[in-house]
């Protein structure tokens, strides 16, 4: 058997000092975390981002920074996680949008809301991701390439 890590992305996105979470439903209960997701086949990690933050939470992500790249290891599920988080602002709110399966509710929860509810994060990466983008950590989004099929 061939090992590889699970690629995701997720949108780290505060707003009048309140952080964009979605509410899920998961194998281990309602848990919460950042709009979030794998990257699918053909998908750059922006596009997957951008299109992972609309499906979740029916806004329209624009990525401005990378925060970080987290790795993971679920300690239950023998699965490692590689998280590319990226900062970026929220628009265009579609309140008729579905939201994907097992996604209950988009909702913005301050830090000390984030902080009380930590037993229920979908993984440690959230409250860290949060922790990280409050300390000023930003990389630009040039540290990324994408290349096409067919590229050098």
């Amino acid at each position: 058997m061939v090992w590889k890590p699970n690629t995701t992305v997720a949108a780290i996105v505060e707003q009048d000092g309140k952080f964009l979470l979605v509410e899920e439903d998961t194998a281990d209960g309602v848990r919460f975390n950042q709009p979030a997701g794998h990257l699918e086949r053909g998908e750059s990690l922006l596009e997957a981002v951008i299109r992972e933050t609309r499906e979740e939470s029916a806004y329209r992500f624009e990525p401005q920074a990378l925060l970080g790249i987290y790795q993971w290891h679920h300690p239950q599920k023998d699965i490692t996680y590689m998280r590319y988080a990226f900062i970026g602002a929220v628009s265009d709110h579609d309140p008729e949008q579905p939201l994907d399966s097992g996604i209950r509710r988009a909702l913005w929860m301050s830090l000390e809301e984030i902080q009380a509810c930590r037993a229920l994060h979908r993984s440690p990466q959230v409250l860290t991701c949060i922790e990280h983008y409050l300390a000023g950590q930003r990389f630009p989004l040039n540290i990324i390439t994408h290349l096409e099929r067919g590229e050098p």
